[in-house]
């Protein structure tokens, strides 16, 4: 057995005991590994980066997902950037009511390699009808398409390498523009204790762009940091403010079961500690 070091911070890490490589190689655009390990079941990196894991993989999809889509009272088309796992258009595919689905992944041997190492994060949502598979750039996609979203879900990789342009003010400005009237946006941002100025650039870029904008908080344990911030962008100032009891309603009412996400969870999930309400200029 030998060890997998992460390496998105210098001087602080996580150590992964690799029971088994079994699978690695340099795509068109970044190093990717899978390994098995006792803990964590099959391990996915990308460039040095933990990407996700079969034991907690649920954490971060759910919420990345289920937030956006049952805030919004009635989300019809939704566009996914990145997520070539498989996880979120999983999530997504639950909703009944979406009628099309839109995903840009940038890799397309990430979506590949998922299939056969990860087949339970898209729990055969790649063969949903409603999916419009795009191999292709988000910011590219973003920056030329005619068609309009009610939800669109950032599921991006670190600011680094080839996803740095999903976190340019270029990119929030083409996903607003791309949002039906009431839409909402989602995206990835990081653990604050160890990435706030990722979240006060986020912050920076969509306060004057979004009529509503925030973060939500989700606990995934492989994202080290513990706590990940979710970025939140909407045209309408009322969907973040959804109370538990219609929240229960909308979740009843899809039939959807989650195993981390609940009514109460999400309506609480945008309560931030304040260290990250000053770095955002909200306390």
């Amino acid at each position: 057995m030998s060890d997998y070091l992460e390496t998105l911070y210098d001087g602080y890490g996580q150590r992964f005991i690799v029971e088994r490589l079994l699978h690695e190689v340099r795509t068109e655009h970044q190093h990717l590994v899978i390994f098995q390990n006792a803990v964590l079941g099959k391990v996915m990196a990308l460039d040095g980066v933990i990407q996700t894991t079969e034991a907690d993989e649920f954490i971060y999809h759910e919420m990345l997902t289920q937030v956006p889509l049952l805030a919004h009272p009635a989300p019809k088309r939704v566009l996914i950037i990145g997520g070539g796992d498989g996880g979120i258009l999983r999530e997504v595919a639950k909703h009944r009511g979406v009628e099309h689905i839109t995903m840009v992944e940038i890799d397309g041997s990430v979506v590949e390699m998922c299939k056969e190492h990860f087949p339970g994060h898209s729990a055969g949502a790649f063969e949903d009808p409603r999916l419009n598979l795009v191999i292709d750039d988000g910011m590219n996609f973003v920056a030329n398409t005619t068609e309009r979203y009610d939800v669109i879900i950032s599921d991006s990789t670190d600011p680094i390498g080839p996803a740095e342009v999903l976190f340019s003010e270029n990119f929030y400005q083409a996903c607003h523009r791309c949002l039906n009237d009431g839409g909402v946006m989602v995206a990835q941002n990081g653990t604050p204790f160890l990435q706030l100025d990722e979240v006060k650039t986020t912050a920076s870029r969509m306060s004057g762009l979004f009529a509503d904008w925030h973060f939500y908080l989700s606990a995934v344990p492989t994202y080290i940091g513990g706590v990940m911030t979710l970025a939140w962008g909407s045209k309408d100032v009322t969907l973040r403010r959804q109370g538990a009891e219609t929240l229960a309603q909308r979740y009843s009412d899809t039939g959807i079961q989650t195993r981390y996400y609940t009514p109460e969870l999400h309506a609480a999930a945008f309560a931030l500690p304040r260290y990250v309400l000053e770095a955002i200029g909200k306390a």
